[in-house]
């Protein structure tokens, strides 16, 4: 649920007093408790917390396990392999020829020489096929080994999929062919487009992809569907229409250390979302990326329980405009968010918010805490309605707002809001704001002055500033 507008503190200051007036008839409004269980009694879920107070991670995902390496180079000349960007069929078929010829011989690391090599098969209407890795194999990619797709005007395509358990992908680079993609409609006249992806893990378990390139996709860098134990190691994975990482049904998966950027073309446009319906999402690790200029946002979890977001980066970067971003979480979700640093230029659909909880109410489906610690926003602020259970300490939401509406305990400890200095007479009001809000708060500082806010355990609380719409 988008808020339907921006405000941007370079707007005209002829023009401020309507959109401020817009924002408080919006907070009332958008965010009605018609349907939520907010302000019913709520006892969140007793955790194990480690010395900053987070719940302690209890899962890792378990990294493939290469039975003793037994090597082949693939030999390009004794296959008929081109590595010239050329001849799709020719390389597709010989190389694939090559990797299952390895597989059944027992080499468990194919390592492919240098040189591009562009694949493609025609597999029916909507999906074009690339290369399968086999499981029990470590794929290594000599230095300047680029697996391309070929030109095509399919929905859907891999250019490399994973088959089987136990794998690894390392070392190259994998390019779409996104600039010069045929976009022919469907049956149904859609043209999308958007299910092109670089490396395919589907239903696979124990999977490490590490220090890749994967970028010019017409849809992800990698898409995970139904897997278990996946870890995405020091990528970089960029120009991509869709997204950089799509998890659709993933259990413990790690995505540490990697650069996601530059994702724009078809919505949704994050870094990372984490959204299978019906699907198992959860025990999922994203810590020490570096996101910047993704369209969309930086991490989105619409369906992912036990999600811990560390120590990243997201910068929203020159030239570039967040449309909902940069990180949006739904009310049935579970995350821990701590320590990243988040930037933004200008505000998105959503204005300027660093993190915004999404929720059309009602039962969450859990009891347990978001947990919002030690982050930094620059240029940018929090919002969570219709929801409950929100443990937000230590936080720097510097020239935006702190805000909650229709939520049940709201815990706020020394957390730093600051507001514009350009725009004074925004700080009244402005910097921390709450309508039918339980909770608890201490601490908490409005720049250099202590802010003493009223949140009761028991009785909701709604600014009188926010019912007298300024």
């Amino acid at each position: 649920m988008l808020l339907p507008f921006n405000l941007d503190y370079s707007i005209p200051m002829k023009y401020l007093s309507y959109y401020l007036l817009m924002f408080v008839l919006i907070f009332n409004t958008s965010c009605s408790h018609d349907d939520s269980d907010a302000n019913g009694t709520s006892t969140p879920d007793q955790e194990d917390l480690d010395a900053e107070g987070l719940p302690i991670r209890l899962f890792s995902a378990q990294l493939p396990q290469i039975p003793t390496a037994n090597e082949y180079t693939i030999e390009l000349d004794r296959w008929d392999i081109p590595n010239t960007n050329s001849d799709a069929a020719k390389t597709t078929a010989n190389l694939q020829a090559a990797i299952d010829w390895a597989h059944d011989e027992g080499y468990t690391r194919v390592v492919l020489p240098a040189g591009e090599y562009l694949v493609g098969e025609d597999i029916n209407d909507i999906y074009y096929g690339g290369i399968d890795i086999f499981g029990d194999t470590e794929f290594v990619f000599s230095e300047g080994a680029v697996l391309a797709i070929d030109t095509n005007d399919k929905w859907n395509y891999c250019v490399l999929r994973l088959n089987g358990d136990n794998i690894i992908v390392r070392d190259g680079i994998i390019k779409g062919e996104r600039d010069t993609h045929m976009f022919t409609p469907r049956e149904d006249g859609k043209t999308a487009h958007d299910e092109g992806h670089g490396i395919c893990v589907w239903g696979n378990n124990n999977v490490l992809i590490q220090n890749m390139e994967m970028h010019s996709l017409t849809g992800d860098g990698s898409l995970v569907l139904d897997s278990n134990d996946v870890a995405f190691v020091d990528n970089n994975i960029y120009n991509n229409r869709r997204q950089g990482i799509s998890i659709v049904g993933g259990v413990r998966i790690e995505i540490k250390d990697n650069e996601i950027h530059h994702i724009k073309g078809t919505s949704p446009q994050f870094g990372i979302d984490i959204e299978g319906p019906g699907r198992v999402d959860e025990d999922i690790l994203i810590q020490d990326n570096y996101f910047h200029h993704n369209s969309g946002g930086d991490i989105v979890n619409a369906t992912g329980g036990n999600v811990y977001i560390l120590d990243n980066v997201m910068e929203q970067g020159d030239g570039s405009e967040y449309t909902d971003g940069p990180i949006v979480s739904w009310h049935k979700t579970h995350n821990i968010i701590a320590r990243n640093t988040v930037t933004m230029i200008s505000g998105s659909a959503n204005g300027r918010l660093g993190y915004i909880q999404y929720s059309h109410g009602g039962d969450k489906g859990h009891h347990r805490a978001t947990y919002v610690h030690d982050n930094i926003m620059n240029n940018c602020g929090m919002y969570m309605y219709k929801s409950a259970d929100a443990d937000v300490r230590r936080n720097q939401f510097l020239g935006y707002f702190l805000a909650f509406s229709d939520f049940d305990n709201a815990v706020l400890v020394d957390n730093l809001v600051t507001y514009s200095e350009e725009y004074t007479n925004l700080r009244y009001c402005w910097s921390y704001r709450f309508k039918n809000t339980t909770g608890f708060a201490s601490g908490n500082y409005l720049g250099d002055q202590l802010e003493e806010l009223p949140l009761s355990e028991t009785e909701p609380y709604t600014m009188q500033c926010v019912l007298d719409g300024w």
